[in-house]
C-alpha cells in the first residue's frame, strides 16, 4: 500500500500546463496560455516604415502602442487574406506586449510536461527547429509548440521595444 501511495505521488508532480492552440497554415500550434494576455479581432493595422517585412504595423490597444507581427511572414508562409477567424494573439513577449496574426485560435489544451516530445528535424518544414520547443500527441493530430522567446533575435526585441540592452 505504501508503494502505491509514492507512486500517486511521484505521478502528481508531474506539473500540468495549459496552451492556447492556433492554426497556421493548416497546421496547429500550441503556446503557454500564461504568455497570452488577450486574444482580439483583427483591427485597423498602422504601418510603420522601415520595420521587417514580417512587422505589420502597430495597433493601439487601450491606450498601449503595440507591435504587431505576422506569424506567416516570419514563418516565410504564403501570405493568405484575413477572413472573420483571423486572430491577434496579445503575448506578453519578456514584459513587453506583442500582437501575433494567426489564421484562427482553436481551443485551450491541458497537457501535462511527461506528454511533451522533443520536435523531430522535419516537424513543420517552415519553422526553424530552433523556435520548438516540442510536440504533444493529441489523439489524431500533432500540436507544435513554439517557444516565442526565441522568435526573435536580441536586435530585433529592441526593435520592437525601443529599448537597448543597457536600458
Amino acid at each position: 500500500m505504501d508503494a502505491a501511495a509514492i507512486n500517486l505521488n511521484e505521478h502528481s508532480t508531474e506539473e500540468r500546463m495549459q496552451l492556447v492552440s492556433f492554426i497556421l497554415d493548416k497546421e496547429e500550434y500550441g503556446v503557454e496560455v500564461l504568455k497570452v494576455r488577450e486574444i482580439i479581432r483583427m483591427p485597423n493595422i498602422t504601418r510603420v516604415p522601415n520595420t521587417p517585412p514580417y512587422v505589420e504595423g502597430v495597433i493601439n490597444l487601450r491606450g498601449k502602442v503595440i507591435p504587431i507581427i505576422s506569424l506567416r511572414k516570419r514563418f516565410n508562409l504564403d501570405s493568405a487574406e484575413s477572413d472573420g477567424r483571423t486572430r491577434i494573439m496579445v503575448m506578453d513577449m519578456t514584459n513587453e506586449l506583442t500582437g501575433f496574426i494567426v489564421d484562427s485560435v482553436a481551443e485551450v489544451i491541458r497537457i501535462t510536461s511527461g506528454e511533451i516530445q522533443p520536435a523531430p528535424p522535419v516537424v513543420s518544414g517552415s519553422v526553424d527547429q530552433e523556435y520548438l520547443s516540442g510536440v504533444v500527441n493529441r489523439e489524431d493530430r500533432l500540436l507544435v509548440l513554439l517557444d516565442l522567446e526565441r522568435l526573435f533575435s536580441q536586435e530585433e526585441q529592441q526593435l520592437f521595444t525601443g529599448k537597448t540592452a543597457s536600458a
